[in-house]
């Protein structure tokens, strides 16, 4: 029997239906679409049996099957090595084009160059965009050709070439929708990916105090974020759409979306900074990783409230507010001398919206040693960052119940600390 000719098209980190740039291109192939979603087990192999992030991608896919359903169709879903699925998928089905949204990550372009391979020698036709970002790797740039490095600069050649191109143009996919094959793919439960329900979960995104979000990001007890940043990070909602918004409703907004894309574009075009300092003068700098003190840390006991309370955030629930974020990975590198990457180890597990670029970036930057870096003398006073952004004490409270009881003695004087801080690195730093 001869097989039907298809087309597929490759969900990744852009988990939506709508306004989807690769989704919007394969529904026009000319072949039955097929949706598919494989979970690589070359990422799952790390992760805990009950990862949150997991839950959420499981149901952010059962999401697009169900819509899909309506339509008579389905979401293909894989588990298994990214290679061996698609050789087996080839074998299954007379597969035209495959369609995907790029991703920067280096893995990420490792694994689509190994299987755009495969899909050429078997004359198979592949087709990836752009949909993760507004400018991508090399949009972006200076007179010269070369990355920018500084973040100011990047910014506001990013504004000129958003403000003469127009919005960003948004994909209406759904008048498409009856290219989508007419298939009954079962749909797995949780557990047969190998996988259980976290009981931490991905709250929905709000936008609604965004339009006051230069006055109020900086207090955690306001809760005045907009949970955005997981759903940036799985594309369960469209930076495109986002981006526009916020170009007409606020520009501070803005302003954090484009942080995103310059640490995106550095991860891009210094893929050694995932595991080295982006500054190698910051090479020399003796850091002392003690284990007990990365304990406390992890576990909130430092003593200092804004910190403990973050961290505590970050363990019960697996988001930590921003300012506090900056606080906590200050401490950690300048207080405690503590290897940036040991805390960007342990928030890649812990974070919803862990994201390889920006949290490298961020950690980076909170040490010194990354671009645009905060210069390494800049050690911030946790008790100050409290009397600053909490001084009723009513974030610390609700993440520190017991800290009217009494609280913990800090684990180390900040005066002795910073001074150590600065002596380190000014002793480190090669010249």
């Amino acid at each position: 029997m001869t097989k039907q000719k298809v087309s597929f098209f490759w969900f990744r980190r852009d988990l939506r239906l709508e306004d989807n740039t690769g989704l919007f291109h394969s529904l026009q192939s000319g072949f039955p679409l097929i949706p598919l979603f494989i979970f690589d087990d070359a990422i799952l192999e790390s992760l805990p049996k009950n990862d949150a992030r997991v839950s959420f991608i499981y149901d952010s896919l059962e999401k697009i099957n169900k819509e899909l359903k309506t339509i008579d169709s389905s979401l293909l879903i894989k588990k298994g090595k990214t290679f061996e699925v698609w050789n087996s998928l080839i074998a299954e089905f007379d597969i035209q084009n495959v369609f995907f949204n790029k991703d920067y990550e280096p893995y990420a372009i490792k694994r689509d160059l190994a299987i755009g391979k495969v899909l050429k020698q078997n004359n198979i036709e592949s087709f990836s965009f752009k949909d993760h970002v507004i400018f991508e790797e090399k949009e972006i740039t200076k007179t010269d050709g070369l990355p920018y490095t500084v973040y100011t600069p990047y910014k506001n050649k990013w504004l000129e070439k958003y403000k003469m191109a127009g919005q960003a143009p948004e994909y209406d996919t759904k008048p498409l929708w009856s290219n989508f094959a007419k298939t009954q793919f079962p749909f797995p439960e949780l557990s047969k990916i190998g996988f259980e329900r976290s009981t931490i979960k991905v709250l929905p995104h709000n936008l609604t105090q965004i339009g006051n979000y230069k006055e109020i990001r900086d207090f955690p007890a306001l809760d005045g974020t907009s949970y955005l940043s997981p759903h940036l990070r799985f594309g369960t909602v469209s930076i495109r759409k986002l981006v526009n918004w916020a170009n007409r409703k606020n520009q501070t907004f803005l302003s954090e979306l484009i942080w995103r894309e310059f640490f995106i574009q550095i991860l891009f075009s210094f893929p050694k900074c995932v595991n080295h300092n982006f500054k190698p003068a910051y090479d020399g700098i003796q850091w002392r990783n003690n284990e007990d003190d990365f304990k406390r840390w992890c576990s909130g006991t430092t003593g200092y409230p804004m910190v403990d309370a973050g961290m505590r955030q970050l363990n019960e629930t697996g988001y930590m507010h921003n300012r506090v974020r900056m606080v906590v990975a200050s401490f950690l590198c300048k207080h405690l001398l503590i290897n940036w990457q040991w805390g960007e180890a342990y928030f890649a597990e812990k974070l919803l919206d862990f994201e390889l670029a920006s949290n490298v970036g961020n950690w980076q930057w909170a040490a010194g040693t990354g671009c645009d870096a905060a210069p390494y003398f800049r050690v911030f006073n946790p008790e100050i960052q409290q009397k600053k952004f909490d001084e009723k004490g009513i974030y610390i409270r609700k993440w520190i119940p017991e800290f009217d009881l009494g609280y913990n003695e800090p684990m180390i004087d900040h005066a002795f600390a910073r001074d150590r801080a600065i002596a380190t690195y000014k002793d480190g730093i090669i010249k």
